[in-house]
């Protein structure tokens, strides 16, 4: 992992031109869990640990990368955009994007390093292809605004990487504000900004480092059992449904016995988080973050019984989370089958608290979790020298 300074550092180093700096965001999502493909709202938030990006236009055909984390360099000119191999795929597939949408760059110099952990599903992948986008947009005056640079950002990393993800992680990785979460439409894409007073408490992911090779396809099978539960259900209920918005809890147990017990529960699990999601950000108008955790308590019921993507290792932290006053909300966060779990936590007592469970994990499955904090941050931005 990489700081400022080491990117800082690197560039003079690498080049001789003088750079200017920008920081982009990772992302954590503290409800609308796996709903944001099913017409939903998720409510992310950018954070403070992120990928610095040093650039400066060097005035040629020549495109200089520099990654501080891998300690690799890759050279191309603006001519010459091919698909490559490992993190060169997520910054090539920018350049691809801009090219597609015949938006014209000069060559330039670039380093770039974080302190994103790998495989904590803080998105590290948006991170990286928002900071450079953002950074060329400002170099060389694009004139692109924040929600176009999300899409720009999405449409890259399907395009050379080949991962079809959606818009949130890219979307909060732009659109962040601190001290705030965004409710964001899936389907509209419009959003709002809701605070997030945290005061006495901190938001604390625990990873469980694991990840289950399953992961993939169960997603798909989850997907597919989506689609006939919306199918059988706008059937039966009738009228103009066209959103899972418009199906109510009460309507999925009322039309049962029309759906499999999978086609069921994962129908009954939409239903309940879209409204979850909606009556967090009420909440948190009305600063009442208690109740915003017990909702994400319930998430994680939902995630874990209802849409099965948990984990025996999530549910255990879960479970020890719950033990604790000082722990007011804690979730899987992402999709799911590991990862990390995400808690919000009172502050004076965080430590020994995370140390009670953290020992009860690494007892329970001889594996040692690792630990941060992280606080809310703005969308990626150009930090003044």
């Amino acid at each position: 992992m990489s700081t400022y300074n080491d990117v800082v550092l690197a560039f003079k180093n690498h080049f001789t031109t003088e750079p200017r700096v920008f920081f982009s965001p990772g992302r954590i999502n503290l409800i609308g869990e796996h709903i944001d493909y099913n017409d939903g709202y998720v409510m992310p938030a950018a954070i403070d640990k992120g990928v610095w990006y040093a650039v400066s236009a060097n005035h040629s055909d020549n495109i200089n990368f520099f990654s501080t984390d891998y300690n690799e360099s890759y050279t191309t000119t603006i001519h010459q955009i091919h698909p490559q191999q490992s993190w060169k795929n997520y910054v090539l597939g920018v350049l691809h994007i801009l090219e597609e949408e015949k938006i014209s760059i000069g060559g330039f110099d670039c380093v770039f390093g974080g302190n994103l952990p790998v495989g904590a599903g803080l998105s590290s992948s948006a991170a990286v292809e928002g900071g450079l986008l953002f950074a060329l947009n400002t170099i060389f005056n694009i004139g692109l605004d924040r929600v176009t640079m999300a899409k720009m950002a999405q449409k890259a990393e399907h395009s050379y990487p080949g991962v079809k993800c959606g818009i949130m992680d890219q979307f909060a990785n732009l659109n962040g504000q601190k001290d705030h979460v965004i409710l964001l439409d899936c389907v509209t894409l419009d959003y709002q900004h809701f605070p997030l007073q945290l005061n006495e408490y901190a938001i604390y992911l625990i990873n469980t480092k694991v990840h289950h090779s399953l992961a993939s396809g169960e997603y798909n099978k989850r997907r597919h059992d989506c689609e006939e539960g919306f199918a059988i259900l706008k059937e039966k209920i009738g009228g103009d449904i066209h959103s899972w918005r418009q199906i109510t809890s009460d309507q999925v147990v009322l039309h049962q016995s029309y759906l499999t017990d999978k086609v069921f529960d994962r129908s009954l699990f939409v239903t309940q988080e879209i409204h979850r999601t909606q009556k967090a950000g009420k909440l948190l108008q009305q600063n009442n973050l208690k109740e915003f955790g017990k909702l994400m308590f319930q998430t994680h019921e939902g995630l874990s019984k209802l849409y099965e993507v948990s984990c025996t290792e999530l549910d255990f932290l879960v479970e020890q989370a719950k033990h604790f006053t000082e722990v007011i909300g804690a979730r899987v966060m992402g999709g799911g089958f590991g990862g990390c779990t995400i808690n919000i936590i009172e502050k004076e007592k965080a430590d020994a608290v995370i140390s009670t469970i953290t020992s009860a994990y690494q007892k329970q499955f001889n594996i040692v979790p690792e630990v941060y904090q992280v606080a809310t941050s703005n969308g990626t931005y150009e930090i003044t020298l």
